[in-house]
């Protein structure tokens, strides 16, 4: 404006551009303004055919013609640099998307739960879309939409578990696998979220790759804030697409590597059992048959109870051999899982981890509510053991081959340790002994 004014003689120079959010009404920018009725010259600024905006200037008696072709002059230079300057800033916006990309697939292809990388995917996204929140939302068994994480400068607590009901005019374009964008999230009647009121322009992406619909990713900014541009647009769809695609691999990755730990699992279950388990049990059998034949009391007593213990360590070999069988990541739903699976984190606690041992068909005969009795009572024995001193062994033992005094089949938890006597138990000989039991 400075140079148009400087160059025809005029007093004033306004610049009127167009505004997106604003349907197309006009900002003018000039230093002062021209009397009413003063002679005024006029010129559009076009960039790439498209009008950007309107080069006014004023303050001066008449304008020549020799002005009227500088000013044209004036207009063209101004669109090519400010076409150069929109192409450099999308050629910067989209090698800051591809980056943002490749360190999502990095990210997800590295090790790590699924939780972690829908969060990594929502937050990288935010952040390259210059959004207030990045939220993945994944379908649910009704038909519609929850969002599953979030990722936002305020807490995004409140966002995770709202849904979009089946039905709604938006569900349907992305379960189609379009996507959906929206100006104002607050008025537009398509957006049924309880949440909407609070953001304006969005992009709801679907993530979807090879046909499968992974889920949506979808990217507001605040009420108020600027409309995302065609570029934006374009950038973020195909971020969402490599996100996606990202996704699949990653968990295609996941169930290989899981493939390899079951498969690795069941060779050295299978070890255990064929060889570990027979020789201990052959071992077992020689020493009851030196038993027998001793003729001193004290030699079988000491090798009844080497037969115990070989007893013993046979039991736990099988309960460790059954552990290698339960799925490593996935909560366990069988009993004997749940049961080792208290007894695995107490370890964390102890600094060992506890002997645990089965006697009886523990699966068919403990139903659901007494097994959740029976864990609660577990829980707690554990945890009182971990604050009593001198505490370097605990033994867990759950029986369902015994009655209740009152003769009844029953269910018997016994954690005996190694250390002084606290409440709730009773000592026996050295250590404490918590017992529980139960009807069947």
């Amino acid at each position: 404006m400075d140079a148009a004014a400087d160059l025809t003689g005029a007093r004033y120079a306004a610049l009127g551009t167009a505004d997106p959010g604003q349907d197309g009404l006009i900002e003018i920018r000039a230093p002062g303004a021209p009397a009413a009725g003063a002679a005024m010259l006029t010129v559009p600024i076009h960039v790439q055919d498209e009008e950007f905006g309107t080069l006014h200037l004023a303050g001066k008696e008449t304008f020549t013609t020799e002005d009227e072709q500088l000013l044209h002059v004036l207009a063209v230079q101004a669109g090519i640099a400010i076409g150069n300057a929109r192409l450099y800033e999308a050629a910067r916006q989209r090698e800051r998307w591809i980056e943002g990309a490749a360190a999502v697939t990095t990210a997800l292809l590295s090790d790590g739960p699924a939780a972690d990388a829908l969060t990594t995917v929502a937050e990288r996204a935010r952040i390259l879309a210059d959004a207030s929140a990045g939220v993945i939302l994944q379908p649910t068994e009704e038909g519609g939409m929850e969002i599953v994480t979030a990722s936002a400068y305020d807490d995004p607590g409140d966002i995770v578990g709202t849904t979009i009901a089946p039905g709604s005019p938006v569900l349907e374009q992305l379960l189609g696998g379009e996507p959906v964008f929206v100006d104002d999230s607050a008025t537009d009647p398509r957006m049924t979220t309880r949440v909407r009121h609070r953001f304006g322009p969005s992009m709801m992406l679907p993530l979807q790759a090879g046909g499968r619909l992974i889920g949506t990713l979808a990217l507001p900014r605040r009420r108020g804030d600027r409309p995302y541009t065609s570029v934006e647009r374009l950038l973020a769809v195909q971020f969402a697409s490599q996100a996606a695609l990202a996704l699949v691999l990653a968990d295609a990755q996941h169930s290989r590597e899981l493939l390899a730990v079951f498969e690795d699992r069941d060779r050295i279950a299978r070890d255990l059992h064929d060889l570990v388990v027979q020789r201990l049990f052959a071992t077992g059998m020689m020493l009851e048959s030196a038993q027998r034949r001793s003729g001193s009391e004290d030699v079988r007593e000491t090798l009844g109870q080497a037969v115990d213990e070989l007893q013993s360590t046979i039991q736990e070999v099988r309960t460790t051999i059954f552990a290698l069988q339960q799925p490593p990541a996935d909560a366990p739903t069988t009993f004997r899982g749940r049961v080792l699976r208290e007894t695995a984190g107490a370890a964390a606690v102890l600094g060992f981890a506890p002997s645990t041992r089965f006697t009886g068909a523990v699966e068919s005969r403990v139903p659901e509510q007494t097994a959740d009795h029976l864990l609660t009572a577990l829980r707690r024995a554990l945890a009182a053991a971990s604050r009593r001193s001198g505490v370097s062994r605990i033994e867990v033992t759950v029986d369902v081959t015994g009655t209740l005094p009152d003769g009844r089949d029953g269910v018997r938890l016994t954690v005996h340790d190694d250390g002084g006597t606290g409440d709730g138990g009773t000592g026996a000989g050295t250590g404490t002994t918590v017992n529980w039991q139960a009807p069947l």
